[in-house]
């Protein structure tokens, strides 16, 4: 059975590599878990019921991409979506967070049928690289600024905005051991390197007293608090067309970047370097999204972390679906994910961020017109706390530079269509 659904022989792998390379995904990724409800949790939203949500979330568009798409990815609640989520879209835009789940269920529709009539390629080949590269960039930063202020490393400052935390503490020392110790893993090639990190801070934290044990296993918790409470109407305001944008924008790219490398690594591209069944990849990740916005938790996307199953023989949906199971099964340790401390899952969140600003390296520093917009973008997602604030000022810097640099081949259509869009917004409905 499993030979005629995954095509196991045509693919050069078997059930055991399969097997072994699921287990290596999971341990790579299996960190969401407990960052993706800590983070969430912030808005509001019950602890427990996005705890499950993210299980579920995971479970069902890692199933859809194994058994539909037959490709060795892995999904799950996005970082630096959910912390777009949590802290700019509720936190400092003030919408509530069932508006913030519309929106994401907006996002994944619009992704869906974007993927359904094949405009998806045109709109990831008409954006600029040095644009992808400063919002991945300026996601990291983002990530980093937030990690940093949980571990009460950077603070508030009302002479100079930010100021330095107080770096004896117990929870900014555990912090700095537990981001050191996964970036040394890492270096290492130690499988589950971030949730061993996660782990060994929580741990001493509870030897010290700082957590208090509440058991390994217990029944999940209720999904009801969060469970098809997204607020579609409120989603459809015009407030929240950049919002929604941000969101698809971001998915977007996070997936179609992370299916080509993670084929890529895996020799999955056939002769012309496309990849095949690509439209149900991509639907797979709108599906999910949709469902994720339904159960309670932010953009669910295709994590690069599958390439860690792929290195270790995984070439089939076969990989996808014990992953999935995987996330299932961690719907009995809400006990053990609830005690973790937000300085425990802050160096992970800085290790994610170290790799998404990896991206700077590929930009062309000699020429201005590419790297002030992709450093603009950049900048602007921290420093304003908002990923779409960056997005629409790294386009409308990029379209107006280009312009008077007489670089007008540099522009196309959409990219021109968007600024535009994006200028109107600040100018009409961010006024006052």
């Amino acid at each position: 059975m499993l030979e005629r659904l995954f095509k196991l022989q045509a693919h050069g792998t078997n059930v055991r590599k399969e097997l072994v390379a699921g287990i290596t995904t999971f341990l790579t990724m299996a960190y969401i878990i407990v960052v993706n409800p800590d983070m969430l949790s912030t808005t509001g939203m019950d602890y427990g019921a996005v705890f499950v949500a993210t299980c579920l979330a995971a479970a069902i568009g890692t199933l859809i991409m194994g058994l539909w798409a037959n490709y060795p990815i892995a999904l799950a609640p996005g970082m630096g979506l959910n912390a777009f989520f949590a802290f700019t879209v509720v936190g400092s835009l003030g919408y509530s967070w069932e508006v913030a789940l519309g929106a994401v269920f907006l996002s994944g529709l619009i992704f869906f049928l974007l993927s359904i009539f094949k405009i998806r390629e045109w709109i990831i080949n008409s954006i600029p690289l040095s644009l992808r590269f400063g919002i991945s960039a300026g996601i990291g930063f983002f990530l980093a600024l937030i990690a940093l202020k949980n571990a009460g490393i950077v603070v508030d400052n009302p002479a100079t905005l930010v100021g330095l935390g107080e770096l004896k503490s117990a929870e900014s020392l555990l912090f700095f051991g537990g981001f050191v110790l996964i970036c040394a893993l890492s270096f290492r090639r130690i499988t589950g390197s971030v949730m061993i990190g996660i782990i060994a801070v929580t741990a001493i934290a509870m030897m010290l007293g700082m957590v208090e044990y509440n058991g390994f296993v217990s029944a999940p918790p209720s999904l009801a608090p969060t469970f098809m409470k997204m607020d579609i109407a409120g989603a459809l305001n015009v407030g929240m067309i950049s919002i929604v944008f941000a969101f698809l924008f971001v998915d977007l790219f996070d997936t179609s970047g992370t299916l080509i490398g993670a084929a890529q690594r895996g020799g999955l591209l056939d002769k012309d370097g496309k990849l095949p069944r690509l439209g149900r990849a991509l639907m797979s990740d709108s599906v999910a999204t949709m469902s994720g916005a339904a159960l309670g938790t932010s953009t669910t996307t295709s994590y690069i972390e599958s390439t860690a199953g792929i290195s270790a023989g995984g070439r089939t949906g076969l990989t996808a679906v014990v992953v999935a199971l995987l996330f299932l099964a961690c719907l009995l340790l809400a006990p053990i994910a609830s005690i973790i401390p937000a300085y425990a899952t802050a160096p992970a969140l800085l290790y994610v961020a170290v790799l998404m600003t990896g991206g700077l390296k590929l930009i062309d520093w000699d020429d201005i017109t590419d790297a002030a917009p992709a450093v603009v973008t950049a900048l602007v997602m921290p420093l304003t706390f908002s990923i779409a604030n960056g997005i629409a000022l790294g386009f409308i810097t990029y379209a107006v530079i280009k312009a008077l640099s007489g670089r007008w081949s540099d522009l196309n259509v959409s990219v021109i269509v968007i600024s535009v869009v994006f200028i109107l917004k600040f100018m009409f409905l961010d006024a006052g």
